[in-house]
């Protein structure tokens, strides 16, 4: 998996997520409200002198739409991610610039979930992480199968602390 350069030693990574795809239907729906009133506009354009000029414009409106409400979406989710691994939840986003954080399992004191029923049927939630530390809490919103990255995450903060037990003996 990409990335692993970045492991200590002795972790490895579990999980990687992006965002549900549900963060990307809002502006892709806008940009396809974009595109089809330019082709109504481009139809419905009278010809004469100013057509070319018009036609210009509207390609133009429509090629930025794309770059804006399609492209720096899409960019977007696809630069953003949440990585679990033995050791630490990771987050990671940017598109030009990167900025990351990371959370130590053995800091994270709960996990929970929540989704309400567009989110169930889409199988997506917000996860909220609690630490303990400066930063408190931590929320993840469009998280896909956000039950399952509960269990697992609850799961590896368990086997985290039984490993660091073990070490203290």
């Amino acid at each position: 998996m990409p990335g692993d350069e970045s492991l200590t030693e002795g972790e490895q990574f579990v999980l990687r997520l992006h965002p549900h795809w549900k963060t990307l239907l809002g502006p892709f729906l806008l940009l396809a409200v974009i595109v089809i009133a330019a082709i109504a506009g481009l139809i419905l354009l009278p010809a004469g002198s100013g057509a070319g000029l018009a036609r210009d414009a509207i390609g133009v409106v429509v090629f930025l739409a794309v770059i804006i409400w399609g492209l720096v979406p899409l960019l977007r989710w696809k630069t953003t991610s949440y990585e679990l691994t033995t050791r630490r939840l990771r987050l990671r986003e940017g598109i030009l610039s990167r900025s990351g954080r990371d959370f130590p399992l053995i800091r994270i004191s709960d996990v929970s979930f929540s989704h309400g029923p567009v989110d169930r049927l889409l199988g997506c939630g917000k996860l909220t992480v609690e630490s303990a530390g400066e930063h408190g809490q931590l929320v993840l919103n469009e998280i896909p199968d956000v039950q399952q990255v509960q269990a697992i995450l609850f799961q590896l903060v368990g086997d985290e602390q039984a490993r660091l037990a073990r070490e203290d003996r």
